[in-house]
């Protein structure tokens, strides 16, 4: 739960997982997270590099040290890990089970919503459950991140027109009744900043496990021995 990219990308999720060395990533129309050792090194760094590409940007979520010099930090937050600490966790009659066909809808809520990044493909990353009105998405939330025994909730979001009814309350609880049937424990992240989603977590029965750094950093263009090699899958 200290690297829970590197858990998912070892355990349940390691059918997305490309590979270098042992620096482990999604597809890049999955999801941004990569993984990193606990203990990253000259030669995991490199391979990172080699990955991603000179000049790019990757997230470096869950990382204890900072990149090498000649990397530059894109940004940098201080975030909270929140477990289930008895989340009155229910079935919701209203809500639906998006699949691929939702996507393009998906993603103009989540434009519009910012709740994180969501890609093509991020919903084969576990149940997305949503709420409509009217034939429109309203709301939604779904698993993201899967370490051996958790899922990540993630996703979490309301059209502005709908906000205050409840609906991110219900779904939260509708996709950890899916977690806790399957025997496995829901968790999620949020900014640490971002007190009334932290408040309403709490609310709904979570407790802080850990707090954490999210930040970014840029591939230098330059790196020597930078090549441009295909990720080997897992």
């Amino acid at each position: 739960m200290d690297n829970p990219a590197l858990t998912s990308l070892t355990g349940p999720h390691a059918h997305f997982a490309e590979a270098r060395g042992r620096v482990l990533r999604y597809p890049l129309d999955v999801s941004p997270w990569l993984a990193l050792p606990d203990d990253p090194d000259e030669d995991d760094w490199a391979d990172l590099a080699a990955l991603a590409g000179p000049g790019a940007e990757v997230p470096l979520p869950s990382v204890r040290c900072p990149p090498p010099d000649g990397w530059e930090v894109t940004f940098s937050f201080e975030g909270v890990q929140l477990v289930d600490d008895g989340v009155a966790a229910a079935p919701d009659e209203e809500a639906v089970r998006l699949g691929p066909a939702d996507v393009p809808e998906i993603l103009d809520l989540v434009a519009l919503t910012q709740p994180g990044p969501f890609l093509p493909r991020t919903i084969e990353m576990g149940t997305y459950l949503g709420i409509r009105r009217g034939g429109a998405l309203v709301a939604m939330a779904g698993e993201r991140l899967h370490p051996p025994g958790w899922t990540e909730i993630s996703a979490v979001c309301t059209h502005p027109d709908h906000r205050g009814e409840g609906l991110a309350s219900r779904l939260v609880r509708a996709v950890a009744a899916n977690i806790r049937a399957r025997g496995e424990t829901p968790f999620l992240h949020t900014g640490a900043r971002n007190t009334t989603a932290i408040r309403l977590y709490e609310s709904l029965g979570f407790r802080l496990r850990a707090r954490t750094t999210f930040q970014g950093a840029r591939v230098p263009a330059d790196l020597p021995g930078v090549g441009t090699a295909a990720p080997s899958g897992r």
